[in-house]
Parts: C-alpha cells; sequence; structure tokens
C-alpha cells in the first residue's frame, strides 16, 4: 500500500486557551491520520481527543513538506 503525505492543520485545548498546530504525516488514509493526531496528542501532551479539533487534513507533495523527518523519509 502506498503512503501519501498529510499536512494537519488544527487547535488543541491548552489549560484555557486554544493553541494552534500544523503536523506533517506519512500514512496510506486521512483515518490514519486522525487516529495518530489523537494518539499523539494523549501521548506527548495528555490531551484528550475532545480537546484537539482537527480543522484541516490535506494531501501535499514531497516538494511542498517542511517537516525534514518526513523530508527524509521521502527520499530513502
Amino acid at each position: 500500500m502506498k503512503t501519501k503525505i498529510f499536512r494537519v492543520q488544527g487547535k488543541f485545548m491548552m489549560g484555557k486557551s486554544l493553541k494552534p498546530f500544523t503536523k506533517e504525516l506519512k500514512s496510506a488514509s486521512e483515518d490514519d491520520i486522525h487516529e495518530r493526531i489523537y494518539s499523539e496528542f494523549g501521548s506527548k501532551h495528555r490531551i484528550s481527543r475532545n480537546k484537539v479539533f482537527i480543522e484541516e487534513i490535506t494531501e501535499i507533495s514531497e516538494e511542498e513538506a517542511i517537516d525534514p523527518l518526513i523530508k527524509a523519509l521521502s527520499n530513502g
């Protein structure tokens, strides 16, 4: 199965304010991206799923990727 690169934009509740985030991830589908975002915020920041608001998921090309890890994984 071919993996694609996705850029995810949204906000998460940190204390009493919403903080914006942008992440780039490789995955086979958008459903996997949702699960990985919720899992990552839960494990790293102890934020529950209902406090993470995904606003946009966009498929991008390797050239559009900004994250150096994603670029390295795409080229290798």
